[in-house]
C-alpha cells in the first residue's frame, strides 16, 4: 500500500448556507501527480486552499505526512502553492525571486544562491537568472514560479490552475514540461484544473469533483474508459447516455449506460455485438475527426469517426442518409443512479 502524503477525512467547508465541500475523504500518495478536476464551484479549489492552510475547514481533518495540520497556520505547513497569476516580484530578478523564500527562512547567501541556481536549472532557465519577470514569456514566468516553489523542497506542491493564463500551444507544451519536472523532483503534486484534456494528459490519478463531492477517483484511463456516473461520463470528454427506459426502447435491455462517440462505427463490415439503424441529421467537420448526429427513433446519438482518406465533401454527403451504427458490448459503461 502506498504511503499517503496527504490524508483528508470528512473534510467540509461551508460559506454561510452554501456547502462548498461536503465530507471529502481522500488520500494523496507520496510522489504522485493527483489532479482535482471539476467545473467552477465544484469545490476543488476550496479543497486545495484548505490543504494549503488558506481556508479553515468547517469540519474534518487534514494530515500531511501523517501529522494533523488541520489547525496549523499556512506558513508552518510543508507545502508550497503555485497560482495562475505567478505572483512574481516585478522589481526583483529571476534569481532573486527564486531565492526569496530561502532568504525569509534565513538561509545564508552562498547556500541560497546555489540552491536557486539549481532550481532554475531544473526548469531549464539557468541562463535567465539576471532578467526581470517582465522580460520573460508567459511560459518562462510560470517556470520561475515553479522554481521558487520547488527550491524550498516542500513535501507537497499545490498548483491552482497554473496554466490557465497561457495560450493553447504554450499550455500544451507546459503540460509536458510540468509532468517531466514532477517526475524529476519526485515531489507530490496536487493540481487543480477545469480542463479535462489537461487532467487526462498529466495525471497519475484524477479526482472528479461535482457539487462539493468527489464523484470518482481513479487513473486517467479508467476515468475516461470506465466512468461510474453520468456526470463523469459527460464532463470528462463526451458521451452518449442511455437511461434504462431509453435502452429498453432502443435495444430491449434494462440498464443505464454511457457510450463514447468514438466507440461507434458507421456502416462497418466488421463484427459487432450491437447494432441499430438511424438517419444522419447533421455532419460537422472537426479536422482529424468528423462528428455525426444520428437520429435513432427520436434519440440523438453522437458518433465520432477518424478522418483518414475521406475528404469532407465526401462525408458531408452522408447527411440525410440511413446508416447502421454498431459497437462492442464492452464499450457500454454502466451508470449509477442515472434516470435520464
Amino acid at each position: 500500500m502506498p504511503t499517503s502524503a496527504i490524508e483528508l477525512r470528512g473534510l467540509a467547508k461551508s460559506f454561510g448556507d452554501v456547502i462548498a465541500v461536503n465530507n471529502i475523504h481522500l488520500d494523496v500518495y507520496d510522489g504522485e501527480f493527483l489532479t482535482l478536476l471539476g467545473p467552477s464551484g465544484s469545490g476543488k479549489t476550496t479543497v486545495l486552499r484548505m490543504i494549503a492552510g488558506f481556508e479553515p475547514p468547517t469540519g474534518g481533518t487534514i494530515k500531511l505526512d501523517g501529522v494533523d495540520v488541520t489547525k496549523t497556520p499556512a506558513n508552518k505547513r510543508d507545502v508550497n502553492t503555485v497560482f495562475q497569476d505567478y505572483a512574481l516580484f516585478p522589481h526583483m530578478s529571476v534569481q532573486e525571486n527564486v531565492e526569496y523564500g530561502l532568504r525569509v527562512k534565513g538561509v545564508d547567501k552562498e547556500s541560497r544562491v546555489k540552491q536557486a541556481r539549481d532550481a532554475l536549472e531544473g526548469v531549464a532557465l539557468a541562463e535567465l537568472g539576471s532578467r526581470k519577470p517582465s522580460q520573460l514569456s508567459g511560459g518562462q514566468r510560470q517556470r520561475v514560479a515553479l522554481a521558487r516553489a520547488l527550491v524550498n523542497k516542500p513535501k507537497v506542491l499545490l498548483l491552482d490552475e497554473p496554466l490557465g493564463a497561457l495560450d493553447l500551444k504554450l499550455r500544451q507544451q507546459m503540460q509536458s514540461e510540468l509532468k517531466q519536472i514532477q517526475r524529476d523532483v519526485g515531489i507530490t503534486f496536487v493540481f487543480v484544473t477545469h480542463d479535462q484534456e489537461e487532467a487526462l494528459v498529466m495525471s497519475d490519478r484524477i479526482a472528479v469533483f461535482n457539487e462539493g463531492k468527489i464523484e470518482q477517483i481513479d487513473t486517467a484511463a479508467n476515468i475516461y474508459e470506465h466512468p461510474k456516473t453520468s456526470f463523469v461520463a459527460g464532463f470528462v470528454g463526451s458521451s452518449n447516455m442511455f437511461s434504462s427506459e431509453v435502452a429498453g426502447k432502443l435495444f430491449g435491455i434494462a440498464k443505464s449506460f454511457s457510450l463514447r462517440p468514438e466507440k461507434i462505427s458507421i456502416d462497418s463490415s466488421g463484427s459487432a455485438e450491437r447494432s441499430i439503424s438511424g438517419l444522419v441529421s447533421d455532419v460537422e467537420y472537426l479536422g482529424p475527426m468528423t462528428r455525426y448526429v444520428v437520429d435513432v427513433q427520436g434519440i440523438q446519438i453522437i458518433v465520432l469517426e477518424q478522418n483518414e482518406n475521406d475528404r469532407f465533401s465526401d462525408v458531408s454527403s452522408r447527411k440525410g442518409s440511413s446508416v447502421k451504427l454498431s459497437w462492442r458490448f464492452d464499450s457500454e459503461q454502466l451508470l449509477e443512479n442515472f434516470s435520464g
